[in-house]
This record gives structure tokens, C-alpha cells and sequence, in this order.
């Protein structure tokens, strides 16, 4: 069956051009998958480059915002994150002349998306590859030109404003310096590596005042005496690595998102990777959008806003890593309980808390749930392509606080971490649902009752 075609006169209210005569299917033209498929794109290279989490989210959130502004400047419907968003001053105006706002918003996220990744011959490749996909489209050059022409302001716009954000002043920043203090965070095993990111809290954030805003309750002290909280937090993590179900060993894999994971055998080293928690959240973001039918508009709305509470999250959980300077589970369980214990995932090389895989996750989780509803069950399938089988969940808090748990299962974090991790997390995630609107309040409030399937 033809797919109905329309002329490029009768799409003006929606894809803000007009004037034209040639044939374009709009379904082809405004669908979401260019900008999802972009996404997925991102994070393959940026597993393919090792990115740390903080750098993965710091890159998905100012691509995701260089996507959504195209959009909503051409719709009456979306507010720009001008004004909302730290520093983020006032867009270039979209272009006098017929343009193309969903040509240009995935132009621009993956020009900056370009400028965020190290091999940028692999983002290069494929940007070519969709901007081919779009000529095929039948879309008449000089509206093809000007759309380009509007996407690369926004994102040199975008990524100018990404250059004052500290990131610069965090590469030559001090070295973690690692002490024989007792309870203090050392290198673990097997590749005992630098801790990452020692000065990730000198980062602007995307919409938090501060990186400390949200600083969480402090650790437990370090205490190994019989009947100390700490203590009691320590043989918690032990005797359940001793003791976990199939199911739990499950969740901890699922949950694992360890970028560089480095294995041993024999004389011999050698490391998989995988996408960083950041990425499984934007997959999920992702995966509602595609369940809920999302138009473009709505899809790059979600990504945006998802992207900024990921960022922030990690900023606020980085801040706490390196004030508390904790050690983690497996260090003092190999020097006070058992030499031969070893955790189920690799411990990440970076101060225990808190648990930044909580606090991103319930970030995350209560943005997706403004956007979404409480009650948004959904399958995750975002491990596929690490051999891992799916997981189903009844909305995305229960998501986050398996993700928040399974830190525990892994044996890499205390329950204190999780916890208070997923504390800060959910302050985290409401700070930004209060300050970000991307909708006028009458237009928010329908859209979210229409999404929740209550």
C-alpha cells in the first residue's frame, strides 16, 4: 500500500516551511527514529572511546539539548531551555526561509556529538550517512542548505556554551593523591587504576545552583570495631557475596554499565567494554519513547530533559566521591576478613560514596516519570547487545531502585551508598523537573495525563 504524500505547501504548522512543490512523506521526514537512532549511534563510539560516566553524560546532555531547540522553536507547543538551563543564552533565531527543523536538530546533535567523542571519523561517517538519508527524502536544496545552515549555529551556539562550563580546568586539574589513612579510597583490583575524575565537582552544572546542593548524609565513620554501623555495613557486603540468588547475580549484570572492565587469565590481560550508566538510562528514555508513540518533538523533549538530570546526577555524586573519599568493600575485605573474597563485578576505579549508579538512576527515573507517569511499565532491553537477557518493570522507580540494589548484589558498593545515593538522586532529578519546563504549564499538564497509562 502507498503511503499518503503530501506537498511541502500543506506542512507548514508542522514542519515550519512552506512554498515548495515537491512530494515528501512527513512520517519519513519528522520520524523519531533519526534522532534515536543518532543517539544509539553516540554511544557505541563513546563505548568504543572508554568515556567515563561523568564524560558520557556530559556529552549526551549538551547533544540532547543542541537536538530539542531546533524543535521547539518551531513549535508553539515547546519552550526553549534558554534561561533554564545554567549559562545557556538565548538561541540563534531559526532562518528566514524555509527550513526543515527536524534536518536541522539531528545536524546539530550530531555535529556536537562530533565535537564531544574522541574518534570523531566514526560520528563523521555516520553523520554523513543520515544527512544522505534525509537528500533521499526528495527535500529541494535550498531548503536542505538552510536547514543544515540553522543546525550548525545552533550547535556552534551549544558547544561555545559547553566550553564555560569547566570541563577544560577538570583535564589539568590535580591527580587523586592516595593515602594510608584508614578508610580512605586505594586503587583496586586487578588493573589498580588512577581514580577517575578526581575534579569532575569543578564542572558547571546543567540546572543544580552548586555541585555540592545535594550533598548527601555522610558515611557511616570507618570503624572496623564489633558493632560499629560501618563494620556491620562491611560483612552486609560479605556475607552476601557469599550467599546471592541467580536472580541477584542477574541484576548486578544487568545493572553493571562498567565501561572498562579489565579481566585476567593466567600471564595475561585483556578488557570488555560497555555502555555507561548514563547510556542504559538514555536507552531507556529510548525505549518510552518508542512504547508511547512519541512524536519527534516529544522524543527530543525527553531526551533533552533526561540527558540534563544525568549530568547533574553524576556531578552531584562525583562532589560526594571525593569529599567522603571512601574506601571500598573489597579493599577492606581483603585486608581485614578474607584475602580471597572477590566482589561479582569488578570494583570501578573511583571513591565508593555514594553510589553514583543510584543517584543517576532515581535522577533519571523521577524525570521520566514527570514526563511519563508513576505507573509507565516498560521491557529493558538495552543489554541486548552485551549478551544479557531482558528485564520488565512496572515503572521507572522500580527500575532505579533495582539499579540502586544491585550495587549491593555486585559487592562493589555498601547499602549506605545505594541508599543515600538514591536520596540524592531523587533530589537531584525534582530540582530539575521544578526549574526545566519545556512546556507551557496548560500544555504540560495534558501531555502528561495523556502519557501515564493510569
Amino acid at each position: 500500500m502507498l503511503r499518503p504524500r503530501l506537498l511541502l505547501a500543506c506542512l507548514v504548522a508542522v514542519l515550519g516551511w512552506a512554498g515548495c512543490t515537491a512530494d515528501v512523506d512527513p512520517a519519513e521526514v519528522q520520524d523519531p527514529e533519526l534522532l534515536h537512532e543518532s543517539v544509539w549511534h553516540m554511544t557505541d563510539v563513546m563505548v568504543h572511546d572508554i568515556f567515563s560516566p561523568p564524560q558520557a553524560a556530559r556529552a549526551y546532555a549538551y547533544a540532547s539539548v543542541a537536538a530539542y531547540e531546533p524543535l521547539a522553536a518551531a513549535h508553539a507547543d515547546y519552550r526553549t531551555l534558554a534561561g533554564q538551563v545554567n549559562a545557556l543564552s538565548p538561541l540563534p533565531p531559526a532562518p528566514d526561509g524555509d527550513h526543515l527543523p527536524s534536518l536541522a536538530s539531528v545536524h546539530a546533535f550530531l555535529t556536537v556529538g562530533t565535537e564531544m567523542v574522541y574518534t570523531q571519523s566514526r560520528m563523521e561517517a555516520f553523520h554523513e550517512k543520515m544527512m544522505q538519508r534525509f537528500r533521499s527524502l526528495g527535500i529541494p536544496a535550498e531548503v536542505f542548505d538552510r536547514s543544515v545552515a540553522y543546525g550548525d549555529s545552533v550547535a556552534q551556539h551549544v558547544l561555545d556554551w559547553a566550553a564555560t562550563d569547566g570541563y577544560r580546568t577538570t583535564r589539568s586539574g590535580p591527580q587523586f593523591t592516595v593515602t594510608d589513612e584508614p578508610g580512605r579510597w586505594r586503587p583496586t583490583p586487578p588493573a589498580y587504576m588512577d581514580a577517575i575524575e578526581p575534579n569532575w565537582d569543578e564542572h558547571r552544572p546543567f540546572v543544580m545552583t552548586a555541585a555540592d546542593q545535594f550533598a548527601p548524609t555522610p558515611p557511616h565513620p570507618y570503624s572496623l570495631e564489633e558493632g560499629s554501623a560501618f563494620r556491620e555495613e562491611v560483612m552486609e557486603v560479605y556475607r552476601m557475596g557469599q550467599n546471592l540468588t541467580e536472580e541477584e547475580r542477574e541484576i548486578a549484570a544487568f545493572w553493571d554499565c562498567n565501561p572498562y572492565v579489565m579481566h585476567t587469565e593466567g600471564h595475561a590481560m585483556f578488557a570488555t567494554k560497555q555502555m555507561s550508566p548514563g547510556g542504559h538510562w538514555m536507552g531507556i528514555a529510548i525505549i518510552a519513547n518508542r512504547k508511547s508513540g512519541a512524536d519527534l518533538w516529544r522524543s527530543a523533549e525527553v531526551l533533552a530533559q533526561t540527558a540534563v538530570a544525568l549530568a547533574d546526577g553524576f556531578i552531584s555524586a562525583w562532589d560526594e566521591k571525593y569529599r567522603s573519599n571512601l574506601i571500598r568493600p573489597e579493599t577492606v575485605i581483603n585486608d581485614h576478613i578474607d584475602p580471597d573474597w572477590r566482589p561479582v563485578l569488578q570494583t570501578p576505579p573511583f571513591p565508593e560514596y555514594t553510589s553514583a549508579h543510584s543517584v543517576i538512576s532515581a535522577a533519571a527515573a523521577v524525570t521520566l516519570t514527570d514526563l511519563y507517569g508513576d505507573a509507565f511499565a516498560f521491557t529493558d532491553t538495552t543489554e541486548r547487545a552485551y549478551g544479557l537477557p531482558d528485564r520488565s518493570y512496572d515503572s521507572f522507580n522500580e527500575a532505579a531502585e533495582e539499579a540502586a540494589i544491585s550495587r549491593l548484589y555486585g559487592g562493589i558498593h555498601y547499602r549506605m551508598a545505594a541508599e543515600e545515593g538514591a536520596v540524592q538522586g531523587t533530589n537531584v532529578g525534582q530540582w530539575v523537573v521544578d526549574h526545566v519546563d519545556t512546556r507551557p504549564p496548560a500544555v504540560a499538564e495534558e501531555t502528561r495525563t495523556a502519557s501515564d497509562p493510569q
